[in-house]
């Protein structure tokens, strides 16, 4: 197709039912110039009405349990018991689940005004098993919770109108689901998680989140409810339910829009239609498609289908976080679509619209000959660029769906742009992300890897739950698809490693599972996602972690879906010390690799009930199989854990396992760093995981409040743009200086690393050595190798010292990082630092709806602190410029952040808990 003239007058419409439309001279310049008039002046009546359902009653079954006046978003959960994540409220509030649940609601709606056109009750998301009845007749039956329903009930209506939604117990609803595939010998595991799980069995017979049965790292509090809102949607014929837009630069010369319409449509027979798009900042004039003249629209398939060319003078590309701007076009969509040839009556519901915003970039994976002749890289090409993909895993914010808000999503992602993070990967235990998280990605500039809501387990493939997947598969993908952050779907998270290393014991119907894995994945999920496949988005994965593109060569079932030459890769492994860099592969793509930690103490306090002892409810909460095992021997490698009868027992190992977890985490994400110029060509590192769900030992960067733990603030340093890792070389003892630059274009100009030798005893470097380097732009330049000899020698030895690198411009300190050549707990001369520590200064601001305090807190010891922890202890959500640090000067100020309802005036020092290692020596 030819590019649209400046004036807008020459474009050409291409339409999935091969007709095209052309546009041009006066008469089209008048017809668009009177639609625009009648968009911004036309009579409100023939607009598409919404209206909301609120109100809502909750009853159980046998109506031993009533609330009324609940609103949307709404659960169980949230609704009789909001205290479940408190103290053993998991076990002990379970019972809920068990019960079955109506959802009622009693509304009034003027018939008469309302007797043209068609009423759709549309359902956007009920958790999950459910009848809805109106009026006491039955609309039908759902079992998906990411799944939209709609209902035309125009028939059913009346002046005062009763509206049930009955949901079944979601642990029972699945239990009978296996029952009946266990009776007709067709069982799929995993049956039951694992008993430290206190989970619910059976969670992959329903297609609600995954995780609310129970996971590793979250309790099972199994959700029922209606998790999203509930509409009337009163129109003619059809309205405007997604658009699409696959964005594709052609020859350099303009960008193109592959636009899709996707309508949802009432009624049996075809229908006219006319459809604007007005972009403002894109285009001169806005574009009309107009049905009138053509053939009517499918009611079987409203799909609206076309091409719009924009001047590549008029786009400023979009980039990832830390690459360039997130520049956003929005574009608005006004449909008017009506039965017959004559021009509707004003007064019908004609007329609905759809606003989005779009970026313009292209994004490629490249799998390619790797440098070392072995296997495929597997790399992010965004505008031409190769980009090291650097971020977390991000699971949903709350274990409760409906409790998922704006404000704890926005908390998250803006956290992990503040840590200089590029990629998120949306896994696969969750759920579907609402609108405003893509929304937010992109304006952050996050890129989403996002899998499809199938995780862990073996799944089953009857004709109903097909159905349900495709349609849950087909509108998710619709409905994101258009978003510049989304960078590729994967159809499910950890399932062909499950089935080919025989985690569930399929190994003994080896050939129905692999049969049933591709029916699942490749015939259904990967089939509905290639139907909204974009030119700017590379090709679904199948799993994750897979082989890639290589794996298609095995039919998609790889024998060894972790090799570490193709694809991507998940790692763990808590039998070696996880501060060695050669505890790690080298692979091409990491996209989970991490280690837990505790939260912060007073999380704890706000979690616990009052006689609750700390330590067992920690145990209780431990859902790892190895339960603490592999945090305290991470932990006893390297720092002074007290006895377990000891009173500060349970403070030290709550500290250290943050220390331990941010260390080992570092070291991990630094060596996959320094690979991407190696033959390895190492391309992408996000660790698991982001955020938490409730208080409990996971691998969460960030805890349930909101609050970072010391794995959090490391990153914002060992993801920076521009960084030195002094990673340790055991064969050799010695240490690879690495300098990392991301930056696209860097100043070398005064470049230097300093590398200073520390004693344990006193403050300040002892010795200090310089040496002049150079950055590579977007790359990672080798600096050099250093024996450990040629560091310590002399007074200097590896238990009295440790060493400090910084890589400077001038004098300014642009990155910096530490060796500690014996284990901390090992060390000579680690004394008390004398350390006290006053509040300097406090000021408030107003913001919107809370207030912003600021506090200085000045620090000063004697002797070197380390890893200093500062941690606030008051229920509110607070930032630190830095925690964890290494203290070896006399003073230092840390600045504190957090938001209240009043402003903190009156903080004490009392308010704060800081802690050392110096603390804990023996």
């Amino acid at each position: 197709m030819g590019p649209l003239n400046l004036d807008g007058t020459n474009c050409k419409m291409k339409f999935r039912y091969g007709y095209s439309f052309h546009g041009g001279g006066a008469s089209g310049a008048i017809l668009v110039g009177l639609l625009c008039v009648f968009f911004f002046c036309g009579v409100r009546g023939d607009k598409v009405e919404i209206i909301e359902l609120g109100n809502w009653t909750i009853t159980n079954q046998n109506r031993s349990l009533t609330i009324a006046n609940q609103t949307l978003p709404s659960g169980i959960y949230s609704a009789f018991a909001p205290q479940v994540l408190n103290s053993y409220n998991d076990i002990g509030l379970r019972y809920l689940a068990y019960d079955n649940w109506t959802y009622s609601n009693i509304f009034q709606f003027d018939v008469l005004h309302y007797k043209r056109g068609h009423i759709n009750l549309t359902f956007y998301g009920i958790d999950a098993v459910a009848e809805v009845r109106l009026n006491h007749q039955l609309l039908g039956r759902t079992d998906n919770m990411f799944v939209r329903y709609s209902y035309e009930v125009s028939s059913l209506l009346q002046g005062e109108n009763f509206l049930e939604v009955e949901i079944k117990s979601p642990v029972l609803s699945a239990l009978a689901k296996a029952n009946y595939l266990n009776s007709v010998k067709k069982n799929v595991p995993p049956e039951c998680p694992i008993e430290r799980y206190h989970g619910e069995c059976h969670m992959n017979m329903l297609r609600k989140m995954q995780a609310s049965f129970s996971w590793d790292w979250g309790p099972a509090a199994p959700s029922a409810g209606i998790w999203k809102e509930v509409q009337l949607e009163i129109y003619e014929v059809a309205v405007i339910r997604d658009v699409d837009v696959d964005v594709s630069l052609i020859n350099g010369s303009h960008w193109n829009m592959h636009i899709r319409c996707y309508l949802d449509a009432v009624g049996e027979t075809d229908f006219n239609g006319r459809l604007t798009l007005y972009a403002v900042e894109l285009l001169d004039h806005p574009v009309v498609v107009d049905r009138i003249a053509l053939k009517t629209i499918s009611r079987a398939t409203p799909v609206i289908e076309f091409d719009q060319a924009v001047p590549i003078e008029k786009v400023v590309t979009w980039w990832p976080n830390g690459y360039g701007g997130q520049k956003l076009y929005p574009l608005h969509f006004t449909l008017k679509a009506w039965l017959g040839s004559e021009v509707p009556d004003v007064r019908s519901k004609t007329k609905s619209h759809k606003s989005l915003r779009v970026g313009f970039r292209t994004l490629e994976l490249v799998e390619v000959p790797a440098p070392d002749g072995i296997g495929n890289t597997f790399l992010f090409r965004v505008n031409g660029v190769e980009i090291f993909m650097k971020g977390s895993n991000y699971i949903p914010s709350h274990i409760l769906p409906e409790m998922q808000t704006k404000e704890q999503i926005g908390h998250l992602l803006r956290s992990a742009k503040e840590a200089n993070m590029n990629m998120l990967r949306v896994w696969g235990g969750g759920v579907y992300e609402s609108d405003y998280f893509y929304q937010l990605a992109d304006s952050l500039g996050i890129l989403i890897w996002q899998d499809m809501m199938f995780a862990c387990a073996m799944y089953p493939v009857g004709d109903d739950f097909l159905s349900s997947v495709r349609e849950e598969v087909r509108q998710n993908a619709i409905r994101i698809s258009h978003h510049p952050s989304v960078a590729i779907f994967v159809t499910n998270n950890e399932n062909e490693a499950a089935l080919v290393q025989n985690w569930y014991g399929t190994l003994f119907e080896k050939d129905r599972f692999e049969s049933d894995y591709r029916e699942l994945y490749l015939a259904n999920v990967i089939h509905e996602l290639k139907l909204v496949s974009h030119s700017s988005r590379p090709q679904p994965l199948v799993s994750s972690p897979s082989n890639g593109k290589a794996s298609e060569e095995e039919n998609y079932i790889s024998s060894n879906p972790q090799d570490n030459q193709y694809g991507d890769v998940h790692f763990y492994d808590y039998t070696k010390d996880g501060w060695d860099p050669e505890t790690y592969p080298r692979p091409r793509f990491v996209s989970e690799y991490g280690f837990q930690s505790f939260p912060g103490s007073y999380a704890w306090q706000r979690s616990k009930n009052g006689d609750d002892d700390l330590l067992a409810l920690i145990r209780h909460r431990q859902h790892h199989p190895l339960g603490n095992i592999p945090v305290i021997a991470l932990v006893e490698r390297h720092l002074p854990l007290p006895l377990p009868e000891d009173e500060n027992y349970t403070t030290a190992l709550i500290y250290f396992s943050q220390i331990a977890q941010a260390m080992a985490t570092k070291v991990e994400t630094e060596l996959y760093r320094s690979l991407r110029d190696t033959p390895h060509k190492t391309m992408g590192a996000l660790y698991w995981q982001l955020n938490d769900v409730w208080v409990a030992p996971s691998w969460s960067g960030i805890d349930f409040y909101g609050n970072w733990k010391l794995l959090h603030y490391w990153a914002r340093d060992f993801l920076a743009p521009v960084a030195i890792v002094a990673l340790y070389e055991r064969s050799t003892d010695s240490l690879n200086i690495s300098l990392i630059c991301d930056l696209l274009e860097v100043d070398t100009q005064d470049l230097s690393v300093v590398a200073n030798v520390h004693v344990w005893s006193q403050l300040l470097p002892r010795q200090s050595t310089t040496w002049e380097v150079t950055l590579r732009p977007n790359g990672v330049q080798y600096d050099k190798v250093i024996p450990i000899s040629n560091l310590l020698k002399g007074q200097f030895t590896r238990s009295n010292s440790f060493l400090e690198f910084h890589l400077r411009r001038g004098h300014e300190v642009i990155s910096r990082t530490y060796f500690f050549p014996s284990s901390i707990a090992a060390a000579v001369g680690i004394a008390d630092p004398d350390l006290e520590y006053e509040i300097a200064s406090r000021t408030c601001l107003n913001t919107t709806d809370v207030i912003r305090n600021s506090v200085s807190i000045t620090i000063q010891v004697k002797r070197p602190a380390v890893f200093v922890y500062l941690e606030l202890l008051k229920p509110y959500r607070y930032t630190l410029s830095e925690n964890g640090f290494m203290q070896t000067v006399p003073m230092h100020v840390v600045y504190l952040t957090f938001d209240s309802p009043s402003c903190a005036r009156l903080l004490r020092k009392t308010d704060l808990r800081v802690l050392t290692v110096n603390d804990f020596m023996r």
